[in-house]
């Protein structure tokens, strides 16, 4: 860490060339399908001088590469492949902390100025290289960004700052208020409000709730150049495309989030969970599909199939499906009526309480993928989450597992459906694999290939909330067509000087 006053001292770490790293960087093999390197760069120099500018309106800034390192370092596996295998992601950077709207613009303004890349980072809980510093330059930390501002009571809107963390948050909420955001990630208490926004984020009720973009009330943006803007703040609009949409998911690229306005929700005084056994992951999928189709709308509707039944719930010969609701007495029993009349017609009913119990006690378990690194050298574990139309899913489900499972040294692919929708679910597939620690990244990108494959053919949406990051940039031309080039366009006239989060959304 460099501080202000060792800034003034006359510190001089020299200078930090910004760009392409000068040995084979993680990404041309973990990031790209045709091993060139999946990012932009933009050479500039971080001089002292510029240090001391930093230094100047910064909390304080960061420069020893070891703690660099710890400070940029992510959930994603392909992190963990590269940095275990002695090429650590992060190339030479400094990382800023600031915490006030007004620091942030500062930074932009030297950051512009200088022709110098910056990517945003707060809790870094992402599992798809979102928040890296492929291109070193700033690492902006606005984990300082830490307060609930205001509170409209009528309207249940509450303003908070982008660098508080969820559980932080949630606490605040109830406690002052009385209120809920009702939305629940695994990474709850390691992932921050801006996050949650800038990777389009789900909590494990948005069959309830929603997910982030159905949340988000208004948003305080600091663009490429430093000036801030504010986007929605509306129920509903007719003045042109939605900006307010734009940022949501723009994973850094566009802007830099620094305050969100919230819906919240009144905290619930009821609830009621059942469970139901199905033959076939199919047949629970089509139990899903009526109970949204015919009005009900249970905060949790899960589905896991007999791999993932056997492990959560050591019932192997089923394919589990949960339906949990919370809410107003009244609504709560009208959707659980249609739910059993639903899963009664063609499942079995099972333990609910049992399995509700289950399902709560793990679902904040975070760290899949670094828990397979314990299992052995060459052990690697991941997730992939998409969402697709309700016609494609139990053929989308049969050949992602089938092209998992038939890829050399993978051990298990299995999954489940975690958020349903009125035409649609999410399946959240996990796979693990094990190989020669040499072969690792080869198994990781053949596993994502072989998926994607599938979900491209199918026409399904690459990713419902993990975003893409370096991870799925290899499949964004694929996915978008046409749009890519859209997406190309915004960021252009946004950000002309590509400064912001290069590399990520496969841009």
């Amino acid at each position: 860490m460099i501080s202000k006053e060792a800034v003034k001292r006359g510190y001089n770490r020299g200078n930090y060339t910004v760009g392409a790293p000068t040995q084979p960087h993680f990404a041309q093999t973990l990031g790209s399908l045709d091993g060139k390197a999946a990012y932009s760069t933009n050479p500039a120099t971080i001089n002292t001088d510029i240090l001391e500018k930093l230094a100047s309106v910064a909390d304080r800034i960061v420069t020893e590469p070891q703690e660099v390192l710890d400070g940029t370092r992510d959930w994603w596996a392909g992190t963990m492949i590269a940095e275990t295998g002695g090429q650590p992601a992060t190339s030479d950077a400094v990382i800023v902390h600031v915490s006030s709207v007004e620091q942030v613009q500062d930074i932009m303004r030297i950051a512009s100025a200088s022709g110098i890349p910056v990517t945003v980072s707060a809790g870094r809980s992402n599992v798809t290289g979102a928040a890296l510093p492929i291109a070193g330059g700033l690492v902006l930390d606005v984990c300082g960004l830490d307060k609930v501002t205001s509170f409209d009571e009528e309207s249940q809107i509450v303003e908070v700052e982008a660098g508080v963390f969820g559980d932080i948050f949630e606490q605040t909420i109830q406690a002052n208020y009385g209120m809920t955001m009702g939305h629940w990630p695994s990474s709850y208490a390691i992932s921050t409000v801006g996050g949650w926004v800038a990777c389009r984020g789900a909590g494990q009720l948005s069959t309830r709730y929603g997910k982030i973009e159905d949340m988000v009330h208004g948003l305080d943006v600091v663009l490429a150049n430093g000036e801030v803007i504010s986007v929605g703040n509306g129920a509903r609009a007719a003045v042109g495309p939605d900006l307010l949409q734009l940022f949501i998911g723009s994973e850094g690229t566009l802007g830099i989030i620094t305050k969100v306005r919230l819906k919240l929700h009144r905290l619930p005084d009821y609830g009621r969970a059942v469970a139901y056994g199905f033959a076939t992951f199919a047949e629970g999928l089509e139990a899903c599909r009526q109970i949204m189709q015919q009005g009900a709308t249970p905060a949790a509707l899960r589905l896991y199939d007999n791999l993932e039944s056997g492990v959560q719930f050591d019932l192997p010969d089923t394919n589990v499906l949960l339906v949990a609701d919370e809410g107003t007495q009244e609504l709560v029993d009208a959707g659980m009526v249609i739910s059993e009349r639903v899963c009664a017609a063609t499942g079995s009913e099972l333990n609910g309480e049992m399995i509700f119990e289950r399902w709560l006690d793990t679902r904040y378990l975070t760290g899949k993928s670094a828990e397979g690194f314990k299992r052995g050298p060459g052990f690697v574990a991941d997730t992939l989450e998409m969402i697709g139309n309700w016609k494609e899913l139990p053929a989308i489900y049969t050949e992602v597992v089938d092209a998992l499972n038939a890829i050399p040294g993978t051990l298990a692919g299995s999954a489940h459906q975690s958020h349903a929708y009125i035409d649609g679910a999410c399946l959240y597939f996990s796979v693990r694999g094990d190989v020669e620690v040499d072969e690792r990244a080869k198994w990781y990108r053949s596993a994502w290939d072989a998926a994607n494959k599938v979900i491209i053919r199918h026409g399904a949406t690459l990713s419902h909330h993990h975003g893409v990051g370096l991870l799925r940039a290899p499949y964004m031309e694929a996915s978008l067509g046409g749009g890519l080039e859209v997406l190309r366009a915004v960021k252009g006239a946004l950000d002309p000087k590509n400064l912001l989060n290069p590399g990520k959304l496969g841009l």
